[in-house]
């Protein structure tokens, strides 16, 4: 059945926002595309024993063992983690609107041995002619916070194609307090953005709640913007030692104090998480 899943790999019409913003995906897919690698073995390791520090790895320890688990990954970008998935034994659908970044993702699967297990889609989220209660997770990196016109129906589109009881993941940027946004602001990191995006907020994560009512929310990134100082573009298994548990440092500060109830509205980035309704 996998197989079927992406049968067609080009589907939907795109409107003229998500056109615009696969654009921009598409003019970024192009640059990397020069400096293709297979995975390394150093990020296999990592992802393979995560630790909680991180956002990323604090995915992979919530959907566990990933053998023939089958994962749809939402908004997958240029297949970096479908790479590690795949590696790790998943089996991966891939789902993005921009064409260039698919088509990356498809020579990735090609590089590191994975294209039986890693299959891609192009195409709008409510228009991607997904299989019904299929996946056993939805892992949605970075995408929510671009369809927040359409939160709902996007979202309720992604449930249809999730077993009952499916994990939902989602890792996105949050904005549960509006005067420290504005200090985020004043520290000088460049972030690549899309015209009109912006994070979640409390009244998108009621629409969430409403449709995953398990729900449940982990923050990260209160100084965590600070880290692209330590590591620059932020290559972690690349980095010296020192830089590594420099990082580490910062993130385990994180942590603790987002652990802190007034304290974790404070993080930048949100791991939301829960389960499709089983009836």
């Amino acid at each position: 059945m996998q197989s079927n899943v992406a049968r067609q790999e080009t589907q939907g019409e795109i409107p003229a926002k998500l056109a615009q913003e696969a654009e921009f995906f598409d003019r970024w897919a192009k640059d990397n595309g020069k400096l293709l690698e297979p995975v390394e073995p150093a990020v296999l390791d990592r992802y393979r024993r995560p630790g909680m520090l991180y956002p990323k790895e604090y995915c992979f320890r919530m959907v566990g063992a990933l053998y023939d688990k089958r994962i749809l990954d939402v908004g997958c970008g240029e297949g970096e983690n479908a790479m590690i998935l795949a590696r790790l034994g998943a089996r991966v659908t891939g789902l993005d609107v921009s064409s260039g970044a698919i088509s990356l993702a498809k020579q990735r699967a090609i590089l590191n041995h994975v294209a039986d297990r890693a299959k891609f889609i192009c195409a709008p989220l409510t228009a991607a002619s997904l299989p019904a209660d299929f996946f056993d997770v939805i892992w949605i990196d970075n995408l929510l916070h671009h369809v927040l016109d359409d939160l709902e129906e996007s979202v309720r589109a992604l449930l249809e194609a999730a077993k009952p009881g499916a994990l939902i993941i989602c890792i996105e940027p949050v904005n549960l307090n509006k005067t420290l946004r504005k200090i985020r602001f004043l520290v000088p990191v460049h972030t690549e953005v899309t015209p009109g995006e912006r994070p979640l907020e409390k009244h998108d994560l009621a629409i969430l709640r409403k449709i995953i009512p398990d729900l449940r929310t982990t923050h990260f990134h209160f100084l965590g913007r600070l880290r692209q100082f330590v590591i620059p573009n932020f290559r972690y298994e690349k980095a010296p030692w020192w830089r590594q548990r420099l990082a580490d440092g910062i993130h385990a500060f994180d942590r603790i104090a987002l652990s802190l109830p007034v304290i974790e509205q404070l993080g930048g980035i949100g791991i939301l998480y829960g389960h499709k309704p089983v009836a």
